[in-house]
């Protein structure tokens, strides 16, 4: 997998999601009371706003650099990004109470005389790190990047931001649920273990995860730069947070990219169930690949013969977990690392997961393998704790947005009424996860609103947020446009696929704050 069951679009490995919930709220961080008809001059007055101190906080602008092997900082200040951190209150019901950080990346525009403002962004997740994604946004935008300051958000709990670990011993709570009754039943303990371990490590801070809070932070963010309004451009589970954001502050939002887009309707901690078919599709399409460069990686010379491999692979690690260097890959394990070499349509991304496969079928074979970089990656990550805060932060942010079945029972019966016909995706779409033994929720989820004024971004086949589910939120905001690549199994379009066309129509709208007449269809190349 490149990090999590949920890769979002970018120009390093993404995380995913998902990267739903009440009657447009109005926030604690949020609206003025609107009076009714003449008062008193006292009356008349604002309220005193209760975020004062954080939205009116003078943020100290430093280097990015962390340290001698810190890559995202070396980008950042080769492309003359400065960091802050940003204060906000634990919880938004007592702003006078317990405070944490979120940390922020700047690029300041250079074109003062036709300013835009600032466009802050989101990669994706939950749980993935934003702050060092200016600089190739800010390429993908070309001209326009002048117009802008671009501003990358570690949401909290993420990244540098105030950190929230409950010392996992992977940096997934997704996994497969195996074969039979016995396999499921250990991963009903493999959940209840990860969420309890949260609750024991970090349960003083779950209650805050979630994406309203978020939506929340990112206004004192706004609040905290100085600007009226900010542009958003969001991938992912970064397209809800963008719903939701500009749901609970409609009078903040200006122009909105929503990137790889999550249908409110069907988010939730189970939102990868109905992606089954695209999966398999995504999954025959780089066969096809993997078959015209059977020279390179030796997995079949058709379709149905690098399949074959894939099943065979599958099969074999049913029956006896497969060594692979120092890791153990079983039935629980193998399909999310198939699940997550289907999210990028390109060579590069292509020929990595043909290697960890064919590293794979080695091991099914008996040899002794050391994994090629992107399998020895995607291994530690979900076989030990090394990312152990990604995941934590993932879990509590879908745990905390949104309940799920609580009895096991429930996604028993879906994973058998999945059957055996698909032994690799609908085990893990289906499997249960810690969000089964969480505490409720503490809000409602929002209800997102139906007049957003946005521009829509997605691919027909990508694997992760379905064009299903963009299709439907298109139609249900008539003031919205969407803009299709047809043909390609990706995942995050703008700025990571290469399309010229894509990539004009966004940077067009960021440029005129115009959405296109009408919806756009482009071709892949």
């Amino acid at each position: 997998m490149t990090r999590s069951a949920f890769p979002a679009g970018g120009r390093r490995p993404r995380r995913l999601l998902f990267r739903g919930a009440t009657a447009v709220a109005l926030s604690l961080a949020g609206a003025l009371a609107l009076g009714a008809g003449p008062a008193s001059p006292a009356a008349a007055r604002p309220a005193a706003d209760p975020l004062a101190r954080y939205h009116h906080q003078h943020l100290h602008w430093k280097s990015c650099l962390l340290g001698p092997d810190d890559a995202t900082g070396k980008e950042l200040e080769q492309a003359g990004a400065q960091c802050a951190d940003v204060t906000v209150p634990l919880d938004y019901a007592r702003p006078d109470g317990r405070t944490i950080t979120v940390a922020i990346s700047r690029i300041r525009g250079t074109g003062t005389a036709h300013r835009a403002g600032a466009l802050l962004l989101n990669g994706g997740g939950p749980g993935g790190q934003t702050i060092g994604d200016p600089p190739w946004v800010r390429k993908a935008m070309r001209d326009v990047a002048a117009r802008y300051d671009v501003v990358g958000v570690d949401p909290r709990f993420v990244g540098r931001s105030t950190p929230l670990d409950c010392q996992w011993p992977t940096g997934s709570m997704i996994r497969g649920a195996g074969a039979g009754r016995a396999g499921f039943d250990r991963m009903v303990s493999f959940a209840a273990d990860l969420a309890d371990r949260c609750r024991t490590r970090a349960g003083d801070l779950l209650p805050y995860a979630g994406t309203r809070n978020t939506a929340r932070d990112m206004d004192v963010v706004r609040a905290a730069l100085g600007e009226r309004r900010i542009s958003y451009l969001g991938y992912s589970y970064g397209t809800y947070l963008g719903q939701v954001y500009a749901t609970m502050f409609p009078q903040r939002v200006d122009r909105v990219v929503l990137d790889g887009v999550v249908d409110p309707a069907r988010y939730s901690p189970r939102l990868l169930r109905g992606t089954e078919q695209v999966n398999r599709h995504a999954l025959r399409d780089w066969a096809d690949w993997a078959a015209a460069h059977h020279a390179a990686y030796g997995l079949g010379r058709t379709r149905s013969a690098v399949l074959g491999t894939v099943e065979a692979v599958r099969a074999t690690a049913a029956r006896t977990p497969l060594r692979v260097g120092g890791y153990r890959v079983d039935d629980h394990v193998l399909p999310v690392i198939v699940f997550n070499g289907l999210s990028q349509d390109n060579p590069q991304a292509y020929g990595d997961f043909a290697q960890g496969v064919r590293d794979l079928r080695r091991a099914a074979g008996g040899r002794t393998v050391t994994p090629s970089p992107w399998l020895a990656s995607a291994l530690e990550f979900l076989l030990t704790g090394h990312e152990s805060a990604y995941g934590s932060a993932q879990a509590s942010i879908l745990c905390g947005d949104a309940a799920a079945p609580r009895d096991p029972e429930t996604y028993w019966r879906d994973l058998r009424r999945a059957g055996t016909g698909d032994r690799l995706f609908a085990p893990v779409t289906n499997d249960i996860n810690p969000c089964a033994f969480w505490d409720p929720p503490r809000e409602r989820p929002t209800t997102i609103r139906d007049d957003l004024p946005a521009l829509l971004v997605n691919a027909t086949g990508d694997p992760r947020t379905i064009y299903r589910g963009a299709a439907s939120v298109h139609h249900r905001w008539p003031s919205s446009r969407l803009v299709t690549l047809r043909g390609a199994d990706q995942h995050a379009v703008y700025g990571v696929f290469g399309s010229a066309c894509v990539d004009t129509t966004v940077n067009t709208y960021l440029a005129t704050g115009r959405l296109p007449a009408r919806d756009t269809t482009c071709a892949r190349r």
